[in-house]
């Protein structure tokens, strides 16, 4: 394994950090906050899906006051843009985009994927880190942090471990998405065109990737198969959410699972739990008593769970204007940009960068 280049920094860099972002939905809106608030980053640009965006002020499609910097939807221009980072965050990645980013000589910083790839899948883009002296970091929170950087930190206290479990509880009625939570999630859908949906393709990249993470620095001897197990629990009376009312028999929470088996039993496993609320629901999924959340949980010696609390918003309200969850996966990629530049040319993991942390409010830095 590599060393990257690194300096630890205490105080901001004399000449910022250039990024563009790239896509503004939620991820992509949150990212251009923590850019702006960053004391080693400077916003260079910023490449927008929509027409409607094209040649506005970021800070008019985020809601702030002006920023200086004019959203275009030419990839030619921001392929041209001097800048040392891109946070690439569309709603599904493109290769052949990342590979141009790459080549270009921006380094990108991503949470749609690229966690943790097969060498074999990943020839491309390796060339095009080469060519252009780049580096790619595939990051997020779930996956990109929860499944597999932090069950590899809190493993560190444990020994002989037997299992490794991260694990998601949501109100997917907090995700401000109505059209991906009805036409490709599935809620409100039958069972069958909700086992049947793209959701866990779209989800199993990712996850399986974390979970091999997981298995290969622990050294467990798992079956190279990642086994995806599917879920759904249909209403049993109408329920309001955001996507309109979920009749009685259509799908109202879905459950996922990814785990890799040694000897057919598992010992890595990612799960999320998403749920149109608690009541009405057959069967009958609930949060528990310590309500939404996520879990970190090494069974070994000794075994230890680690709840994190804070990532999903305090109502349904409160998560459809900002979603902390949203935010921190923005937050995580921001954070990851000085280290990133800092590193050696090609696809970089967790296992290859030093400690990724924030920074302190703008008031209380040095």
């Amino acid at each position: 394994m590599q060393t990257p280049r690194h300096t630890p920094r205490h105080t901001p860099r004399h000449t910022p950090i250039r990024v563009v972002q790239w896509a503004t939905g939620g991820v992509g809106k949150a990212a251009i906050e923590g850019v702006l608030s960053h004391p080693d980053l400077e916003l260079a640009g910023c490449w927008v899906h929509s027409a409607g965006k094209d040649g506005k002020d970021v800070g008019e499609i985020v809601g702030t006051g002006p920023v200086g910097v004019v959203a275009t939807s030419s990839q030619e221009e921001i392929l041209a843009l001097d800048a040392d980072c891109v946070v690439y965050s569309p709603l599904v990645p493109n290769d052949d985009e990342v590979v141009a980013l790459l080549r270009s000589g921006k380094n990108v910083v991503t949470p749609v994927g690229w966690i943790y790839p097969d060498p074999a899948r990943v020839t491309a883009i390796e060339a095009a880190c080469a060519e252009g002296r780049s580096t790619l970091h595939g990051t997020g929170i779930h996956p990109g942090g929860i499944t597999e950087r932090f069950p590899l930190m809190v493993s560190g206290v444990s020994a002989r471990v037997t299992h490794v479990r991260a694990e998601e509880f949501s109100d997917i009625r907090t995700y401000g998405a109505p059209d991906v939570i009805r036409h490709v999630m599935a809620f409100g859908g039958t069972p069958d065109e909700a086992l049947a949906s793209p959701m866990a393709a779209l989800l199993g990249g990712g996850f399986r990737s974390s979970v091999r993470m997981v298995v290969a620095e622990l050294g467990f001897a798992a079956d190279p198969h990642i086994a995806t197990v599917q879920e759904v629990a249909v209403a049993t009376a109408p329920i309001d959410s955001p996507i309109g009312v979920i009749e009685p028999g259509l799908v109202a929470a879905r459950r996922f699972h990814w785990r890799a088996l040694v000897n057919g039993v598992p010992v890595v496993t990612a799960t999320v739990n998403w749920l149109m609320g608690e009541e009405h629901l057959d069967p009958d999924w609930s949060f528990g008593p310590e309500g939404e959340r996520f879990e970190v949980e090494i069974t070994g010696d000794p075994s230890v769970k680690l709840t994190f609390k804070g990532l999903q918003p305090e109502t349904v309200e409160a998560g459809l204007v900002r979603n902390p969850g949203i935010v921190s996966t923005a937050n995580h990629c921001v954070n990851a940009i000085p280290y990133v530049v800092a590193a050696d040319p090609g696809i970089r993991t967790y296992l290859d960068l030093p400690l990724v942390a924030g920074r302190a409010a703008p008031q209380l830095a040095t």
